[in-house]
């Protein structure tokens, strides 16, 4: 029998391991953004175009490289971090396998422009799937600049993979963050399709947080500090009452290196044990300084799971450290300079008596009179006319008609227009049929008629709003704002109206008639959280995200008791859906039982 057993080309293998480096742009820039910093650079400028499908470039004015390592950076486990196994367990940088450009030069075009600092001229070099193209002097700065484009070009099922542009751009800005946290003493900028995102200049921790984060952050830091012989943990925690329904803004760093680990985030939660409540996460931004020998960060290949030698220890002190922190902040009595001493009781009145007050009545007054009273002189004339009508935009009082959707559903036509409604458990509706009876879910029920009622709004008519009394501020990160100026327009065909948007600020002056004041934040926060999550291809599915975002924000909640006009109105608008039978996430509405089923109840 023949051998059957073959060594792989070298662009088959280059392929395999970017497979393992490269899963998508953001983890482009991840690599490239570490290795900037292992060459000691204090500046470093990220390049995005097409949510890094089209180019990812990375600048940076650290050491550069020779002719020699630039053409030799592209071979595979090729490194200056490390020289024998013994260094994989006391590790000082970030960079250490050696595959991340092999990896990358063999899915995309790669362009390398690098030169240090006692060169007068640089070193350029083009790659295409592996292969090197052309390598010649050129002008340049000192410093390395990469450029990746046309990622996945020579793999087309792989980019085919790839999700929209929000949602990659969302994971490029997630690695981003996470390395700009990571390094407050280094300078990063980022832009994307030519607008700039982030302009980090260099501070302390706090300064970085605040400047990626907005500066609403920064009220509700508290500052975590402990030094132990095993670990030394800095940074900060977010006060209990600025928990938030996501889990988003949780970072972990060990070594100045992101990681995820559940364990230690164990620990965080139960240190906020009963000051938040449940489904509420706390934001946190905490340094673990250890022992280089003490871990282990080759477990997994995107390096951000980390094994330590004593996990233990390690959750044991950061819970007590932040319960000891949290409780610093809300037992510590706070004095306050500024009051007024005016307010005080003096001295010379402490033990005096009292004195009963007299209350004199006109015996004479009669409230009921009609004749305007000379003892009391109004300087101001209050308005008889209020302009209610005015804090509702979009409203044609006389022309309003009332459409209705004719329904094939044999159920519907079957439903007794008489038929009266129940509520069980606060969570079901039950309304008899001629065939027998319909159980209604409340909440999934009230997910289909808003679903459908926003996506109509959306998509074919304008919907109707409420003016706010006085203009609501909501204040979001700079990524947030971006995306909420791509949805802005279709924010407002369902009834917000802005007054502005800043960098970190948006102003609302009208919301849908359906929601109310207190209800916009955590809406809006929930719809951006959906849309980033989502994976929506085409403008109509970013719209049917927002349609279920919302649906699901303002549906009826399960345990709410609900009057009868208001079950009676869910039941007929449901039947009035387009597809009144499923949620808009695809679960069952409403159940019904025929008389046949209940009468072989009592006959067994």
């Amino acid at each position: 029998m023949s051998d059957i057993i073959q060594l792989l080309p070298d662009h088959v293998a280059n392929q395999i391991a970017a497979g393992e480096v490269v899963q998508r742009p953001a983890s482009v820039v991840k690599e490239l953004l570490e290795n900037a910093i292992d060459s000691g650079a204090t500046n470093i400028k990220l390049i995005v175009k097409d949510a890094g499908k089209a180019l990812v470039q990375v600048i940076d004015n650290g050491i550069g490289m020779s002719p020699t390592d630039a053409r030799l950076s592209f071979e595979r486990h090729a490194t200056s971090k490390i020289k024998k196994a013994e260094d994989l367990f006391n590790l000082h940088t970030k960079g250490f396998r050696g595959e991340a450009l092999a990896s990358i030069a063999a899915i995309a075009h790669v362009e390398l422009k690098t030169k240090q600092d006692q060169q007068e001229i640089g070193t350029y070099i083009k790659i295409e799937g592996s292969a090197v193209t052309l390598q010649e002097n050129v002008a340049t700065a000192k410093g390395t600049s990469i450029s990746v484009k046309n990622l996945f070009y020579n793999i087309p099922a792989r980019r085919n993979f790839l999700k929209s542009n929000t949602v990659e751009t969302r994971h490029i800005v997630d690695e981003f963050q996470r390395v700009a946290l990571a390094h407050p003493n280094i300078s990063f900028s980022f832009y994307h399709n030519e607008n700039e995102i982030y302009n980090l200049i260099t501070g302390n921790l706090r300064q970085r947080i605040v400047a990626i984060f907005g500066k609403k952050t920064n009220e509700k830091l508290v500052p975590i500090e402990e030094e132990t012989a095993i670990v030394t943990v800095q940074g900060f925690v977010t006060k209990p009452e600025f928990a938030k329904k996501q889990r988003g803004e949780q970072f972990f760093f060990v070594n100045d290196r992101f990681i995820k680990s559940t364990y230690l985030n164990h620990a965080v939660t139960s240190a906020f044990e009963s000051l938040i409540s449940n489904g509420q996460f706390p934001t946190y931004f905490l340094y673990l300084t250890v022992p280089a020998d003490s871990i282990d960060i080759n477990i997994h290949p995107t390096k951000t799971e980390i094994k330590f030698n004593d996990e233990k220890t390690l959750y044991a002190i950061l819970r007590s450290t932040i319960k000891h922190s949290l409780g610093q902040y809300n037992v510590a009595p706070v004095l306050d300079f500024e009051r007024s001493a005016s307010f005080d009781t003096p001295y010379d009145f402490k033990n005096k008596n009292t004195s009963t007050p007299r209350v004199s009545v006109n015996p004479d007054f009669n409230p009921f009179k009609t004749e305007k009273q000379n003892s009391i002189n109004f300087p101001y004339k209050r308005e008889t006319t209020q302009q209610w009508e005015s804090l509702y935009t979009g409203i044609d009082v006389e022309n309003i008609e009332v459409e209705s959707t004719l329904v094939n559903s044999k159920l519907f036509s079957e439903t007794s227009t008489n038929s009266k409604t129940y509520q069980i458990h606060n969570k079901y509706i039950v309304s008899s049929i001629k065939s027998g009876i319909v159980y209604i879910h409340q909440n999934l029920a009230h997910q289909r008629i808003l679903y459908e009622e926003f996506l109509e709004n959306i998509t074919v008519k304008e919907a109707l709003s409420q003016q706010l009394l006085f203009p609501l501020e909501i204040h979001f990160n700079k990524t947030d704002i971006i995306l909420i100026k791509e949805i802005k327009e279709d924010l407002e065909n369902i009834g917000f109206l802005f007054d502005k948007i800043l960098d970190d600020t948006i102003v609302i002056k009208g919301i849908p008639v359906t929601i109310t004041e207190s209800q916009i934040s955590s809406i809006i926060e929930q719809l951006l959280e959906d849309i980033k999550n989502d994976v929506p291809d085409a403008s109509f599915s970013q719209l049917d995200v927002m349609a279920k975002s919302l649906s699901k924000s303002l549906a009826i909640k399960t345990g709410t008791n609900i009057e009868l006009k208001e079950q009676e109105e869910i039941v007929n608008k449901l039947f009035n859906c387009k597809q009144p039978d499923v949620s808009p996430f695809g679960k069952t509405t409403f159940v019904t039982i025929d008389i046949d089923e209940i009468d072989k109840k009592f006959n067994n």
